[in-house]
């Protein structure tokens, strides 16, 4: 048997606006600011998007949906991370699990993670259990800590399997 792993890191950051709906995971966050991108600024799903994406070697979400191309502009990242995986079956992959970790001050995303985690396992296909949706804080250090924005980073592994050797 032959066995194909592949591994991807995504990392994204946006800042805090006025104006814009907080988006993270595909899901709506109570807030009264949101995060400011040419997309929804979806910092977790562009985070996985960019791990797929580098799992593959396919370049980035900057090379697929460039910030200059008015057709994306104010998309639901949700479209980003199906194409990112639709590219990950096209290969003849399937995601093992996701591993991701967003780092805000406020609000808090605990009371959302288990809706992020079904929102994700529905657009790729996978089990909740198969996916880590993390929060944290940088008490107060730093552009995060000033809560002048977002990060997201996130790991995914990808396996291909032969059992036709």
């Amino acid at each position: 048997m032959k066995i194909d792993i592949k591994i991807g890191i995504g990392f994204d950051v946006h800042s805090f606006t006025a104006g814009r709906k907080l988006i993270l995971g595909g899901i709506e966050i109570p807030s009264d600011i949101g995060l400011e991108g040419h997309s929804d600024a979806d910092v977790l799903l562009h985070a996985i998007s960019d791990a797929i994406l580098g799992a593959l070697a396919l370049g980035d979400i900057g090379q697929h949906f460039p910030n200059t191309d008015e057709k994306w502009k104010d998309v639901d990242s949700a479209v980003i991370l199906n194409h990112c995986y639709s590219l990950v079956k096209k290969e003849g992959y399937s995601i093992s699990n996701i591993d991701s970790m967003l780092a805000l001050e406020s609000p808090k995303i605990s009371p959302y993670i288990d809706k992020i985690k079904n929102n994700i396992s529905r657009i790729l296909e996978i089990s909740p259990s198969q996916i880590s949706v993390k929060a944290t804080t940088t008490e107060k250090l730093g552009f995060v800590g000033r809560a002048e924005g977002a990060v997201a980073m996130a790991t995914v592994l990808l396996i291909k399997s032969d059992f036709n050797v």
